[in-house]
Parts: structure tokens; sequence; C-alpha cells
């Protein structure tokens, strides 16, 4: 009798590890999703600032420069809920700017243009890791929260369920593959 105690104690303290260190886990998923989304939104940040000082330098012609420059603008401002529209909507307004290498080219030449064709390069190639690093997070703590253990002991807590973030990253090739 005591040893049938014993062993169900010892198996009930390590289903209690088990759990405490599942729960610990997909706390560190969560913690690594903030850190990755905090990152991204930077990342996005840097890219419709740089967009929009571009767009008012006086580098484009001024139809690019308004399109530019409202696209970037409503990707700053833009809420919550519309910030992936609007975001894809910064990446056409970039493929549509820098379509030609010829306009990426007038960007060089003109004064300061080097710098700022220089620093939209950098931040259009960060978006998409950062991107891509943020929605691997949440690919890896949805697959945990899936888990049936997860459900039945509410491991998860009250956190909300980790959303991708989805949006048209695809730089414009004229403005990339002269860097490469």
């Amino acid at each position: 009798m005591t040893a049938t105690l014993i062993w169900i104690l010892v198996a009930l303290v390590a289903i209690g590890l088990y759990l405490s260190w599942t729960a610990g886990r997909l706390d560190r998923l969560h913690a690594r999703i903030d850190a990755a989304r905090a990152a991204l939104d930077a990342q996005l940040l840097r890219r419709a600032s740089v967009a929009q000082e571009l767009a008012t330098s006086g580098v484009l012609d001024p139809a690019a420069s308004i399109v530019l420059y409202e696209a970037a603008h409503a990707a700053r401002q833009a809420e919550e809920e519309q910030r992936e529209v609007s975001e894809s909507e910064l990446t056409q307004a970039l493929r549509a700017v820098f379509a030609e290498p010829q306009q990426v080219e007038a960007v060089r030449e003109a004064p300061g243009g080097e710098e700022a064709a220089r620093e939209l390069t950098e931040a259009v190639r960060r978006v998409p890791m950062a991107r891509r690093f943020h929605n691997d997070a949440v690919r890896a703590a949805r697959a945990l929260r899936r888990h049936r253990k997860v459900r039945w002991f509410r491991l998860a807590g009250h956190a909300p369920f980790p959303m991708a973030f989805e949006m048209d990253d695809e730089p414009p090739a004229a403005l990339v593959e002269r860097a490469a």
C-alpha cells in the first residue's frame, strides 16, 4: 500500500514537472513573439520613415513623391487592425516608384541620393527578415498551444492566441538588385 502511494506521488510530481516545463516553454515562446514583434515594428517604422524622408527630399519627381509620401504616412499612422494593409500598400508604392532601374539611378545621382538609396535598400531588406522571425515564433507557439495538454491544463493562461503578420514585403527589384 505504501509503495503504491509513493509511486503515485512520484508520477504526480513527474507530471507536474513536465507541465511546469511546458508552461515555461510556452512563456518563453510568447516572450520571443513579443521581442520579434517589437523588432518588426521597428523595421516597419524605419522603412516608412526612410520612404517619407526620400519622398520629401525633392530627389523624386512630384508624382512619385506624392505616392510614396502618402503610402509612408498611411503606414506610420495606421491603426493596428489596418497595419498589414497599409504596410502592403507602402510596399506596392515602393515597387511602383522604383520599378525601373533608371529611377534608382536618378535618385543615386542626386545630391544626398546615394545615402538615401542605401538607407532605403537596407530598410526594405530588413522588413522581410523581421517578419519571417516573427511569423516563425508565432508558428512555434501555435503548434505548442494546439497540444491537448496545453489546452486541458490551460497552460497558456490568458495570453491571446498569437497572430502572424501577413503583408506584401517583396522589395522593389530595381532597388535591391543594384545593391547585391
